[in-house]
Formats: C-alpha cells, sequence, structure tokens
C-alpha cells in the first residue's frame, strides 16, 4: 500500500509513461509489419514508401525516449538492407 504522496504521484506517472511508450512500440511493430508485407508482395515503391515511414516513427521514439540509439540503428539498418536487396533484385 502506498503511504506518501509523492510515491502515489510517481506511481500514476509510472503507469502513464508506461502505456504512452506501449502505444509508441506497438506503432512501431505495426509498421514493420506493413513493410514487411509490402516486401513479400515485391512491391518496390510500396516498400520504399513504407521504409520512410518507419524510419520516421523509429526516430521520433528515440527521440523521446522510448527505445535506444543503437537499437533504432540496428533496426532501420535491417530494414533498409532487406529494401534495398528488393531494389536490386
Amino acid at each position: 500500500m502506498i503511504r506518501h504522496k509523492s510515491t502515489e504521484k510517481r506511481a500514476r506517472q509510472n503507469t502513464k509513461l508506461y502505456h504512452h511508450n506501449r502505444a509508441i512500440k506497438s506503432s512501431i511493430k505495426t509498421r514493420i509489419k506493413n513493410l514487411l508485407a509490402a516486401l513479400e508482395t515485391k512491391n518496390n515503391e510500396d516498400a520504399h514508401s513504407k521504409l520512410k515511414k518507419v524510419i520516421s516513427s523509429i526516430s521520433r521514439a528515440v527521440s523521446k525516449g522510448v527505445i535506444h540509439k543503437k537499437t533504432a540503428s540496428r533496426r532501420i539498418s535491417r530494414l533498409t538492407k532487406m529494401v534495398n536487396r528488393l531494389l536490386a533484385a
């Protein structure tokens, strides 16, 4: 049981931030799934436009501190490689 006002406030803040971060991570995962679906259909223009959206949302998450900078860099790099392989083929 929480006994101090500051602890109650911190618990409320943590809950709010948790839900906010989960929403951002979920949207990133959804965009990545959409990109992978476009890669499977081998639609070059669609994959390229979706890659831009994914990179944008990942970069936004990094700036808000939701995901680590190196994690974002790794994900962007891997997704870009996939799209580039499709464009080269």
